[in-house]
């Protein structure tokens, strides 16, 4: 039985329902000849239900109503305004033995979950049959991912992923309730086997780094940072053979919290790179790392109530689809839900009186002092205007504060976490074939650039004076950049070139396109005349950089801060396809963040965490802090996160 519209179907089939009026036939598919479900409009002007239109397209390539030619990736979700009228057709419960009520058709399934006295009489017998020996002890009912025409939005930038630092945390990032959560996950249950849907298991670990030199540098690449669409602290890499991978506890896609009891979860990402580059022969992190998919079921609240205060807070939605911006999780040791976050100009931040860790009791009148995230979702999605919250507040149990701009240790340290995407060149000599998409110039926040030209005249054995880093063989694909100026040679005499210079061209000859091995040998033989002009392009930081982040360091690979690759040009970007596939009940296994917002107009998308067990975890390719800019070949240029996630949901 589909626990979304209470009759028997095929998993992968859709919905049923027993509509109380003659439907009208402009609002029926003609293909499964029922009022669409999730319609999908064709550009030669015909509508379907996706599901049948998905399935009639794996055969055939034409439209079933004019057979024009067709492909599934030209068609498009139906305008908001043929969704609602569709929402809002009028249906029968199920349960007409017991239940004789009528609703919107968007309505059902809460009225399922929440309200039918049929469907937990069903649940009832349901559960006596599966254990008969724990007569009175009633399960939350399992919950099918609901297919409905939902439009999920994912935090944009400045969001922080703090749980309490007592505890593990459940991050439930499997709801489509817009503004809780961040889904490119599809949770779909197998059959009735699995007892309830899967959250995702994030938990907050602390561990201790031990050096031997106290300036070793610890050998992790990180990204993000509240100056950035992801707003935390990520790991991207884990280089080998350093004191990070001697340790063995740290992986890619962990989320930095604290450094030495220091919170860098809204910090700057240079604030974070100066926090994690202090020497010291001891490192002390908290992390939150991701486990994967669990079905574990919440246990019993053993806490009492006291020293804790209830409040009431009322949220105001201007209408049904507005998302609240909150983040809720569970935890795998205390029974409830819990606030991890509320998101930089969302509803709830706005109101002010929601916190971090309030713990929810009730929403409209619902108790969900056993209950789940998805659950609060569905009250939360189902309410037309006012959600009224009832939480507990424990006073004392937030992080410390964190570290605001400037107040960063300056220390001359070199005991590096660089967070650069360049490295040591890996040495292939494979041209790529350059795909480029636009990006709007205005995203460059925190860096601009400029290019130069620079001409010189010089005595032909004389030396350039520089070094190189990048090459689109190294494995991030990255420009020519320099890494140093040496106090020898034309250049340092010259004084424009300077360290982090992307090297665009010289004497005409372009090194864009070119590997390490193909940089070197250009420059050389370009050097050997009397004059050399040099195209490159600086990259200039908006405020004045930590005087810390630009020490000459011995044995270091200096390599640019990842946040500059933010302010490189679109027609130096080098893209890559990474193609993923899964099985039809599997999630993709990441999440994202940026898109057009109102407040801050386009912002890339970036990829901010990848699950543990799942397709983009296994094939290894995409990593934390990588820029989306296109989906099966439609550019994310100008998306809000509401058109992208149904894009990467339907996607089978």
């Amino acid at each position: 039985l589909c626990c979304e519209c209470g009759q028997f179907h095929l998993l992968l089939d859709n919905h049923l329902y027993n509509f109380q009026d003659e439907v009208d036939d402009e609002l029926v598919c003609h293909i499964c000849l029922q009022p669409l479900l999730q319609p999908m409009d064709t550009p030669c002007g015909h509508t379907y239900c996706f599901k049948c239109l998905e399935n009639f397209m794996q055969e055939y390539n034409f439209c079933p109503m004019d057979r024009k030619k067709l492909s599934f990736q030209q068609c498009h979700k139906s305008s908001l305004l043929v969704r609602n009228l569709l929402d809002k057709l009028i249906v029968l419960c199920p349960f007409k033995a017991e239940c004789q009520q009528t609703m919107q058709r968007c309505e059902l399934e809460a009225h399922l979950q929440n309200r039918c006295p049929g469907y937990k009489k069903y649940k009832s017998e349901l559960q006596r049959k599966k254990n008969p020996i724990s007569k009175g002890k009633e399960e939350p009912p399992a919950r099918v991912e609901t297919n409905t025409p939902k439009d999920p939005e994912v935090p944009s930038g400045g969001s922080s992923l703090v749980a309490e630092s007592s505890g593990a945390a459940v991050v439930s990032l499997g709801t489509a309730e817009p503004g809780l959560v961040n889904p490119a996950f599809e949770e779909t249950e197998e059959g009735e086997n699995l007892p309830q849907r899967t959250s995702l298991v994030a938990e907050t670990t602390t561990i201790e780094i031990h050096r031997e030199d106290p300036e070793e540098e610890l050998g992790m690449r990180i990204v993000g940072g509240k100056d950035t669409p992801l707003g935390n602290i990520v790991v991207q890499e884990i280089l080998r053979d350093s004191v990070v991978a001697a340790d063995g506890r740290i992986a890619p896609g962990d989320h930095i919290l604290e450094v030495n009891g220091v919170n860098i979860s809204s910090v700057t990402h240079s604030q974070a790179v100066s926090c994690l580059r202090h020497p010291g022969p001891a490192l002390h992190l908290m992390l939150l790392q991701e486990k994967g998919f669990s079905n574990k079921t919440a246990q019993q609240d053993p806490t009492p109530a006291t020293n804790k205060e209830v409040i009431h807070v009322t949220l105001i939605k201007r209408d049904r689809s507005e998302p609240l911006g909150i983040k809720l999780i569970r935890k795998t040791d205390e029974a409830g839900i819990f606030i991890l976050d509320l998101l930089e100009g969302g509803l709830a931040a706005k109101n002010g009186r929601l916190s971090r860790n309030d713990r929810v009791l009730s929403i409209n009148g619902q108790d969900l002092r056993q209950g789940t995230p998805e659950a609060a979702a569905q009250i939360i999605q189902t309410t037309e205007s006012r959600v009224n919250f009832v939480i507990l507040r424990q006073p004392g149990v937030q992080l410390s504060d964190p570290v605001e701009d400037g107040s960063t240790s300056n220390s001359s340290s070199s005991s590096s976490s660089s967070s650069s995407n360049g490295g040591s060149p890996v040495h292939h000599r494979r041209r790529l074939d350059q795909t480029h998409y636009r990006r709007k110039s205005t995203y460059q926040k925190g860096y601009v650039s400029h290019e130069k030209t620079v001409a010189i005249k010089k005595e032909p054995k004389e030396s350039l004076g520089i070094t190189i880093g990048g090459g689109r063989d190294n494995k991030n694909k990255l420009p020519i950049y320099v890494t140093s100026v040496q106090p020898i040679g034309c250049l340092f005499r010259d004084g424009r070139i300077k360290r982090g210079d992307v090297l665009l061209s010289i004497n005409g000859t372009d090194l864009t396109h070119l590997n390490y091995y193909e940089a070197v040998s250009a420059l050389k033989s370009n050097a050997a005349s009397h004059s050399v002009v040099l195209k490159a392009l600086e990259i200039l930081p908006l405020n004045s950089p930590d005087p810390s982040l630009d020490i000459k360091e011995p044995g270091f690979s200096w390599s640019p801060l990842w946040i500059t690759w933010l302010g490189l040009p679109s027609y130096l970007h080098c893209c890559q396809d990474i193609i993923l596939t899964k099985g039809s009940l599997e999630s993709w296994g990441f999440s994202i963040v940026g898109g057009f917002l109102e407040s801050k107009g386009n912002q890339p998308f970036f990829i901010k965490t990848i699950v543990p067990g799942t397709p983009a975890f296994r094939d290894r390719k995409l990593k934390c802090g990588d820029e989306i800019v296109a989906v099966n070949g439609v550019p994310a240029l100008g998306m809000s996160n509401a058109e992208l996630i149904p894009m990467l949901k339907e996607q089978r």
